[in-house]
């Protein structure tokens, strides 16, 4: 019976309607006649009963016609609101004035004053059916039977639709949470009640009415707010001890969509204020659709986003070249997950390795080639400086050789703001990796270039999943100075830049990508600790344990040298190259090669003699 009752529920949903809509006919048509004689049964003519009888079975079958071409057996009632109240008061007056016109056309007698009370009762009547289980769950809401059980007290920031949709869904499913009352600088509506629930200012009262109504979370209802406002309102909500959450868009309210459930927590990124990076998708899927894109590091964090972006571009073939399994089988999966008709090959390589990398090109014969592999930590190269230079240096220099050798068209390295003016071994490396490439395309009919950009948000090894990792054990959360400050990006943004940069090059450019205002590192890991819930200094202590060895207080984004040009995008900007002497170049090269390989004490002399604005901490 249960299986039965399950597998036909909206049957009998509909079924339920059909008869209670019926019952409601038939009682609304002899208490409206009732009502019209003032309750006094004996003064009701015979007539009259009579016509309301024999008319009962064409207006009930008329009735369920009316309420079908009004969808009232189609809504989905535990969420109804304004619009379904309305809908249901005009079917029952079409319902009224049909009842009143067939009852004319049959030659029934009935007093005029009867179809309006008619109207009037049998609209409550079938609100009252539709609204029975919202009225249930109100009164529910409102009892002391769960006085065992706390409530957690919220604030909802913004008195728009999606605040009333988001209450609306609290009252209707009988959730946990005690609205205290709303903010929204609309000064208007300061004092006015939006589902009997107060708005109880602007912004600037957020802070007040946190301590005054006790309030334990605060759930940001802007979908449409951009970026910056979006910022600005979470840097007044993070000075409270209040949990943050925040409804991400304005397509859940487009969707109607809209639900406690939609609401995410406040991350490091809501605080940064940037507002989203746009590209023109179609030139980056005319260059990549269709085409074979080979992607080297494709397991670490910017080459997991390349490959992910370039899969929903539809290439002719994506081959990911990793040297760490873990890392190839992860996106691997996740691609296969995703892009099904992808066609793909992972390959284990090291681009170290001069014979593998020139196998592979010859077999794939890619297109296009992003190059992201690299040694990236930067006090992990300085205590193993020639492993930064066979990796980032030689690396790249055997896999641009070996594009240029089977007829890739484009060859685009990912760089660093650490190339610029480099103070540690792994920027000179890829400051190294820069002149190489703009050798190379000198000297190749293949456009060899580069794209410059600062940190990114959540990447292995940054500073975000440290301060996270740092915040579970309970602390201390280490800076290394006050002071220290960084571009930040998130990994898609940033990736979503490289492919665009990548449409733009015609060979020999250094993209460098506007990163935005600089954000100070200690700033980000007092935003980190409000955000998990803890008190900086009190919860969570903050020590600065000094710069770590070839570490700036800052990054330049370019050299003085080379100045800026800009391209139809305004995040992206092209560095003019700095001329050097290539011939010397190369024979360097061969020699800081040989060093490399015998693990040389002078490796960094060696770097020095060509990357001249590589200055080391004596």
């Amino acid at each position: 019976m249960k299986r039965f009752i399950r597998s036909n529920t909206r049957a009998l949903r509909i079924a339920l309607f059909f008869i209670a809509d019926s019952i409601s006919v038939v009682i609304a048509s002899y208490l409206a006649l009732l009502i019209k004689c003032d309750f006094r049964i004996y003064l009701i003519n015979d007539e009259y009963i009579d016509a309301i009888s024999e008319y009962a079975a064409f207006n009930i079958v008329i009735t369920i016609g009316i309420f079908l071409g009004f969808k009232l057996y189609k809504s989905i009632w535990r969420f109804a609101g304004v619009a379904e109240f309305a809908n249901v008061v005009f079917a029952c007056l079409v319902s009224s004035c049909v009842q009143l016109a067939g009852m004319i056309l049959l030659k029934y007698d009935v007093p005029y004053g009867y179809y309006v009370i008619y109207w009037l009762i049998f609209s409550c009547e079938v609100l009252l059916t539709r609204f029975a289980y919202k009225i249930y769950m109100y009164i529910k809401n409102n009892t002391n039977s769960d006085a065992d059980a706390p409530k957690i007290n919220v604030m909802i920031i913004g008195a728009g639709e999606a605040a009333n949709m988001t209450i609306k869904e609290i009252m209707v499913n009988n959730l946990n949470y005690n609205v205290v009352g709303l903010i929204d600088d609309d000064d208007s509506k300061t004092g006015n009640y939006l589902q009997g629930y107060m708005v109880l200012g602007n912004r600037h009262t957020i802070i007040e009415n946190v301590k005054k109504y006790d309030v334990n979370e605060i759930f940001v209802a802007m979908p449409s707010a951009n970026k910056q406002q979006i910022k600005e309102i979470l840097d007044i909500c993070k000075e409270t001890t209040c949990s943050l959450r925040i409804l991400p868009g304005v397509y859940q309210l487009l969707n109607g969509k809209v639900s406690v459930s939609s609401f995410r927590k406040v991350e490091i990124e809501d605080l940064l204020g940037r507002e989203p990076v746009t590209i023109d998708m179609k030139s980056v899927a005319d260059q990549i659709s269709g085409k074979v894109v080979l992607v080297t590091g494709g397991g670490g964090s910017i080459g997991s986003e390349l490959c992910r972006q370039i899969a929903s571009y539809s290439p002719a073939k994506l081959i990911i070249v990793e040297i760490y399994e873990n890392n190839a089988y992860e996106i691997q999966q996740d691609l296969i997950r995703k892009y099904p008709e992808l066609s793909m090959e992972v390959l284990i390589a090291s681009v170290r390795n001069t014979h593998r990398i020139e196998t592979i090109m010859e077999e794939y014969r890619p297109d296009i080639v992003y190059h992201a592999a690299a040694h990236k930590h930067v006090p992990l190269m300085e205590d193993s400086p020639n492993e930064a230079v066979k990796n980032n240096v030689f690396g790249t220099y055997k896999t641009a050789r070996a594009a240029a050798m089977y007829g890739v068209k484009k060859f685009v390295l990912i760089s660093t703001d650490k190339a610029v003016n480099p103070t540690n071994i792994m920027g000179a490396s890829k400051r190294l990796c820069e002149m190489i490439v703009q050798s190379f395309n000198e000297k190749y009919d293949t456009d060899f270039v580069a794209v410059r950009f600062g940190n990114v948000l959540g990447s292995n090894g940054s500073v975000i999943p440290l301060f996270t990792k740092q915040i579970e054990m309970g602390g201390p959360v280490t800076v290394t100075h006050p002071d220290i400050i960084r571009y930040f990006m998130t990994i898609s943004e940033a990736v979503s830049l490289v492919l665009q940069a990548g449409v733009y090059a015609t060979g020999g450019e250094i993209f460098v990508l506007d990163m935005g205002e600089p954000v100070k590192i200690l700033d980000l890991a007092v935003n980190l600790i409000r955000l998990s819930g803890y008190e900086p200094n009190v919860d969570i202590q903050i020590e600065f344990t000094g710069l770590r060895p070839g570490e700036k207080l800052y990054e330049e984004m370019l050299m003085k040298e080379e100045g800026l040009r800009e391209t139809a995008n305004r995040l992206i900007h092209i560095g003019r190259p700095i001329e050097f002497d290539k011939e010397h170049f190369f024979d360097e090269l061969e020699k800081l090669k040989m060093a490399a390989e015998k693990d040389s004490a002078d490796i960094r002399d060696y770097v020095k003699r060509i990357v001249k604005t590589y200055k080391t901490k004596e």
